[in-house]
């Protein structure tokens, strides 16, 4: 049974990577505005430029290019943010959901606008009609298109010699939006209807259960939502159980639609890159190190999963089906765990199982490819977080072998390593430090937990779910474990603030580095390079990737997952 499970998944990794490697030369042709597929949009794209008044043509260095993206964010958040506090007294609420408060309301717009869709609030209760299509949806599309737009700068600043021109902000962005996710969702959504997944602005429906009982029955307009949320890493489930909830996932067939969406963008866009700089030895490497740490982090998790807890086996019960507890039943163990595994290391955070049930060892893994978010990562900020730790093993390889360190014919200097290592060093201490702080909290607020109601597991696993909402809010993920009571003034505010650190800082970092290496004179490779294409490169930057988190978070695991595992 593992080893047909291991060959299903197996097959729907390989189905992923050959639909990702066309794509990737489509992303390429789309952003170097070559000839492709939909060039008949470019009447309605130069519409939105006119009625705009935007000049697609004016190039931006990295200071407008982030400028242009931190000003629109600003207006989306604030777009949301009114929306959502006045949902309960607008149209489309046929159910008659309530407006949210205002700190949930600001937690859910920010969340949304840094693609990280950590929610608060139940899908179908807190949300109405009008909430998932015109903030949740559209901020899904936007901010996917928005981290398409980053990255795709990234690449340019780096494919130009001698010119510090990062391409036009809302071109790119326009076109990720009309090229690529549009016609991509639209296919996704005709497959997810065909296979029952709802699309209805009706409200609630009401059936009878075998028990005689009344049972009211969410719906709505799912089918629009659920494929951006996956082919933007977003994550956002229009239900509160996510995919694990049968209108959200029908079947089998959704399933692997579900898991191959999720890896689609970000594996195409790593091939995009080779494309795009030429570099395609290089982009195989880039590929084979993602690759090589998604297996480091899923694996471990299959296998904590299947194995299952041995304290249920010393009891005389059947433990042959793993842990099944918080499990979606028709998928199993397995594919549930293969399924989180993807949904780590790409910052979507979509689950068909609770991960507060999982086993403890599961989260150490978990918490790795959360905050790495390299290996794929979302489409565009993947590799903006690749980029930054590449920046860092080029300058440590060079320096043990005695050359200079150069990138892509730039050499690379103190201040770009001061950039990338404040980079890490942020995206390290803001979880901890906001851990820190709800542990001392904990501790020191009048009746403890009695109080505040946040954990409803104390001891190790309570400490493991409060580092894990931090963690997953800066790295963009959004996935939780279900046992900590979030919705609270303190977790609204202080997961928004680590939301948009995770989402912004390493944007800020990567153009930083992108603008420091484009006032730079172009020096061709020579024999004294150091080849960064190569397979002992790819060693080397790997072993520096888990070098700088492991060790980081050597002690969060000690006290978290691996004392609970040993209790």
């Amino acid at each position: 049974m593992a080893l047909q499970s291991s060959v299903v998944c197996g097959l729907i990794f390989l189905s992923a990577v050959l639909l990702s490697w066309p794509l990737g030369k489509y992303l390429s042709r789309v952003f170097k505005e070559e000839k492709t597929w939909f060039d008949f949009l470019r009447p309605v794209e130069d519409f939105i430029y006119k009625v705009c008044r935007i000049d697609s043509k004016a190039g931006m260095n990295w200071k407008q290019y982030l400028s242009a993206i931190f000003v629109i964010n600003a207006v989306w958040f604030i777009l949301g943010f009114a929306i959502l506090l006045l949902q309960g007294k607008l149209f489309l609420n046929p159910s008659g959901n309530p407006s949210m408060a205002w700190s949930l309301a600001f937690n859910s717009a920010i969340s949304f606008v840094t693609s990280t869709n950590l929610q608060h609030y139940a899908g179908e209760t807190g949300a109405t009609y009008l909430s998932q299509l015109s903030v949740f949806m559209f901020l899904q599309f936007v901010s996917a298109a928005t981290s398409l737009a980053a990255g795709i700068a990234v690449l340019r600043g780096l494919a130009n010699k001698g010119s510090s021109d990062l391409g036009n902000f809302y071109k790119d962005f326009l076109r990720s939006l009309t090229r690529i996710l549009l016609p991509l969702s639209i296919v996704a959504a005709v497959l997810f209807m065909l296979n029952g997944m709802p699309m209805t602005f009706k409200g609630s429906d009401t059936i009878t259960g075998l028990q005689g009982d009344t049972i009211h029955v969410a719906r709505g307009p799912v089918a629009a939502m659920v494929p951006i949320k996956e082919l933007g890493a977003n994550g956002g489930g229009f239900f509160g159980a996510n995919d694990a909830h049968p209108f959200e996932n029908p079947n089998y067939f959704t399933f692997i639609l579900h898991a191959l969406i999720v890896l689609l963008l970000p594996m195409a866009f790593i091939f995009c890159m080779g494309h795009y700089l030429n570099v395609r030895r290089f982009g195989r490497m880039v590929f084979g190190v993602m690759t090589a740490g998604f297996l480091f982090v899923t694996i471990p998790i299959i296998i904590q999963e299947t194995k299952g807890n041995a304290d249920i086996s010393a009891m005389g019960i059947d433990n042959a089906s793993g842990n099944m507890e918080g499990k979606e039943i028709r998928y199993g163990s397995f594919y549930t765990a293969f399924y989180s595994g993807i949904n780590v290391v790409v910052p979507a955070g979509t689950a068909t199982g609770m991960h507060d049930s999982y086993m403890p060892l599961s989260a150490v893994f978990m918490l790795i490819g959360m905050h790495v978010d390299a290996f794929y990562g979302g489409p565009g900020t993947g590799w903006l977080n690749f980029f930054i730790y590449l920046v860092i093993a080029v300058f440590l390889g060079t320096l043990m072998i005695g050359r200079t360190p150069e990138l892509f014919g730039k050499k690379i200097a103190m201040r770009e390593m001061q950039v990338a290592a404040s980079v890490c060093v942020v995206q390290t201490l803001v979880p901890m430090l906001l851990a820190a702080v709800a542990c001392y909290i904990y501790v020191h607020y009048p009746g403890g937990n009695t109080g505040l109601n946040w954990l409803s597991n104390t001891g190790p696993h309570g400490f493991t779910a409060m580092v894990y909402e931090y963690v997953s809010s800066v790295s963009g993920n959004g996935s939780a474990f279900a046992g900590l009571g979030n919705n609270t003034v303190y977790w609204n505010v202080t997961t928004a603030f680590a939301m948009l650190c995770g989402r912004f800082v390493p944007m800020a970092g990567a153009f930083m580095i992108t603008g420091l290496l484009a006032a730079k004179k172009y020096v061709s490779p020579s024999t004294g390079t150091l080849r960064i294409d190569s397979g002992t490169f790819g060693i080397f930057l790997f072993l520096v990737i888990l070098v700088l988190n492991v060790l980081s978070f050597l002690p969060i695991f000690m006290l978290g997952p691996l004392s609970d595992h040993v209790i």
